[in-house]
């Protein structure tokens, strides 16, 4: 009784942390697509006085935060497209614990950057459209999907 126990539980602790961790990086990959990817793009009221400023009360209000976040970035993007760059991640970017690309391609993508001279309250953003290629994390080495942006090329 005392083995079959013993095995019991060091399956739940090997399975747990294994789901623990399936479920962290699916919860990211959610993340990546409901915050990072606009695709077709949004057009928000006149009221949020610019793209930027409506996305980011988007964002912030998923990320349950007042906090303001200094940089976004946006894709503009099918998800198609955008999951096709972690295909194959041979690096690994040991700063972040995750594997990373740089993309081939340059996709259209918005640069939110938070207006320096304003109320600590207050919230408003600069948007720069461009095309450029980006540094992505990726869930896994071979088909895996986008996690996040750690900076454009």
């Amino acid at each position: 009784m005392a083995p079959l126990v013993a095995q019991l539980l060091f399956l739940q602790v090997v399975l747990g942390t294994a789901l623990v961790e399936n479920i962290k990086t699916q919860l990211a990959i959610k993340n990546f697509r409901t915050l990072h990817v606009d695709y077709p793009k949004v057009t928000y009221a006149k009221g949020f006085q610019g793209y930027c400023n409506g996305l980011m009360s988007y964002v912030r209000g998923r990320q349950e935060s007042w906090y303001c976040p200094k940089t976004h970035y946006v894709l503009h993007a099918p998800w198609t497209t955008i999951w096709k760059f972690c295909k194959y991640s041979e690096s690994f970017c040991e700063n972040y614990n995750e594997y990373c690309t740089l993309t081939q391609d340059s996709v259209p993508l918005t640069i939110c950057s938070l207006y320096y001279r304003q109320p600590p309250t207050s919230c408003r953003y600069n948007s720069t459209l461009t095309n450029q290629r980006l540094y992505l994390l990726c869930s896994e080495k071979y088909d895996g999907e986008p996690i996040d942006i750690i900076g454009l090329y």
